[in-house]
């Protein structure tokens, strides 16, 4: 394990002075509405030094067939820290594993996410400071994985979808506050958002509804007031920095929308009205189908109140997707990884295409789309001169066929090849 970091370490210092030009028969930039061909890229150190023409005198040229080139993948919602299981088993798995065994888990799954095409994510919602430490790790070079946009501790409220000690006999724990995410007043509100920053966070998440997987509450109730709400949004514009709401139900959504949030994540259960809300204000959507998805293969391992819940959601979310689709809400690229095993990430693309998105907006929504919701889209999500050399490659054409996005053979993070198998 540390001669394998080392080396990383090793070939990222390399980087910084070479020369690489990638080449395929095809490739997308990530804003175009179509793919161009041939495609080359010229990579100097880090970032991309020139995009298209001839592949510069003496440079080492990596050339990658009948493939197509990309930005690197980004997800909007995922949760390193967490396993994909269930029910009781989830819930006292938390309270067994401490927190070096967890970090160690996490930078595992942080590995098969970068090997899967992602190499910028959001982390919402974790644990003892694991996705900090994870970030940092892999910041330093320390560790392989993805960059990472981490929210520290989810915040809602008592007894409510963010609630960790949610489920257990009272007494058991002391009551959380706003030091582990847990607020009932606007004040808390802002404590809490000041809390996450003052200890790293880059992005902030809040439970405005009930969820599929916590214990004791309705999926798509409102969980956190109008007033709360406001204050989080404010409190957290204020520091410059991005919120996302995991909102199943329609009025939780809504009065997350009206205090300005920036992304509704799940959205199972929108009406009309938060469509139309979303639509106005430039409200994302992070739709996270591969969570129901999975689910529904794995309903009779779940505690039967999770199963309940999973069922309305899964019946509820395809229509959803497809009515925000219609509606013109702009759509992310998001898949809940830590429901669903990690690396399967890519799988989200021939869900969305399924229910009618196009091809060509899909690989959008994770890249440029996600690059514009996280704040990042001067450095990724396309591929440009001047940016970061964020690549990956898939095999043909995935406007073709979206699932060649699930057999990514080639990853470059920040001009380090990561992963490049014979094929």
């Amino acid at each position: 394990m540390f001669r394998a970091c080392l080396l990383f370490a090793v070939l990222a210092a390399h980087a910084q002075d070479s020369v690489v030009v990638l080449k395929a028969a095809r490739m997308f930039d990530g804003k175009s509405n179509q793919l161009t061909s041939p495609g080359l890229i010229v990579v100097r150190g880090r970032t991309i030094e020139a995009v298209g023409g001839t592949a510069p005198a003496g440079t080492r040229v990596v050339d990658l067939g009948d493939a197509t080139l990309l930005p690197g993948f980004m997800d909007a919602h995922t949760h390193l820290a967490y396993s994909a299981t269930g029910g009781a088993e989830r819930a006292l798995t938390r309270l067994q594993l401490n927190t070096s065994e967890v970090a160690l888990e996490a930078a595992v799954y942080a590995k098969t996410t970068l090997l899967a095409g992602f190499t910028t994510v959001r982390d919402l919602g974790s644990r003892d400071f694991v996705d900090i430490g994870l970030r940092n790790a892999i910041n330093r070079g320390l560790t392989p994985g993805p960059r990472i946009l981490a929210a520290v501790k989810s915040i809602g409220s008592s007894g409510g979808h963010c609630d960790p000690t949610n489920s257990f006999r009272q007494g058991l724990f002391e009551e959380p506050g706003p030091d582990r995410g847990i607020i009932n007043s606007p004040d808390d509100a802002r404590r809490a958002v000041r809390l996450n920053i003052k200890y790293g966070a880059d992005v902030l998440k809040v439970c405005a509804t009930g969820g599929v997987m916590s214990l004791n509450d309705d999926v798509d109730s409102p969980q956190v007031t109008q007033a709360e709400l406001d204050a989080l949004v404010d409190e957290t514009h204020a520091r410059n920095k991005k919120i996302a709401a995991h909102a199943h139900g329609a009025e939780g959504a809504k009065r997350a929308i009206r205090a300005g949030i920036d992304s509704i994540e799940h959205g199972s259960f929108l009406d009309d009205e938060a469509l139309a809300m979303m639509k106005q204000q430039g409200t994302f959507l992070v739709p996270t189908l591969m969570a129901p998805h999975d689910l529904g293969s794995r309903l009779d391992r779940l505690d039967p109140r999770q199963a309940a819940k999973a069922r309305r959601a899964i019946d509820s979310i395809n229509v959803t997707f497809q009515r925000a689709l219609k509606a013109g809400v702009r759509i992310a690229f998001g898949t809940d990884s830590g429901v669903y095993a990690h690396g399967k990430n890519p799988g989200e693309f021939a869900l969305m295409v399924g229910l009618g998105m196009k091809p060509i907006d899909a690989l959008k929504a994770a890249t440029s789309v996600d690059a514009e919701l996280f704040g990042v889209g001067s450095r990724v999500g396309t591929l440009e001169v001047g940016k970061l050399a964020d690549i990956v490659a898939v095999p043909g054409d995935p406007v073709t066929n979206i699932r060649a996005t699930e057999r990514v053979f080639f990853v470059m993070k920040e001009g380090v090849i990561a992963h490049h198998a014979q094929r």
